[in-house]
């Protein structure tokens, strides 16, 4: 009676180590499902930033061509600088001379880690005359991309998105 009386008031050394091992296997299994949900965000983040800029630019050098935007007879109609989508240029047919915008604020490139420099430098940049297999900043910015050497869950290089 009393071997029974003892043996039922704790756990055995057999069965923490049983516990223990169970709880390790299944972190094992839960630390990379974290790591792709992390990486599955970063990259929904970086659709979400690409779609924000592109559809600005093209905003912007719609805008142009209605004759909204002062241009030269050599400009290529879309925006000269990032920083532009977001201090607005003057309206050339509002008699008020209001100003349009096209971004509140410029996103980062998510799969940038460094917090130092603007958001605008964290995006590489496309001119116009730029191909598109060779992507070169040059008088206007055509298009953006990321500067990131990772590879998506697609397969695709996040450059290349």
């Amino acid at each position: 009676m009393r071997d029974r009386a003892r043996r039922s008031g704790g756990f055995t050394l057999i069965e923490l180590l049983v516990s223990v091992a169970i709880v390790a296997l299944l972190a094992t299994v839960a630390f990379p499902l974290s790591d792709l949900a992390v990486k599955r965000a970063k990259e929904e983040e970086l659709h979400r930033a690409l779609r924000e800029i592109r559809d600005a630019i093209d905003t912007y050098k719609e805008d142009s061509d209605q004759g909204l935007i002062q241009k030269s007879v050599d400009d290529s109609g879309y925006p000269k600088t990032l920083a532009q989508l977001v201090d607005g240029v003057v309206d050339q047919k509002s008699p008020t001379r209001k100003k349009l915008y096209f971004l509140r604020r410029i996103p980062r490139d998510p799969f940038n880690g460094d917090p130092s420099l603007p958001a605008a430098d964290t995006w590489g940049l496309r001119s116009y005359e730029s191909p598109p297999d060779d992507p070169q900043p040059g008088k206007d910015v055509y298009d953006v991309y990321s500067r990131s050497r990772g590879v998506g869950l697609d397969g695709l290089p996040y450059r290349d998105w």
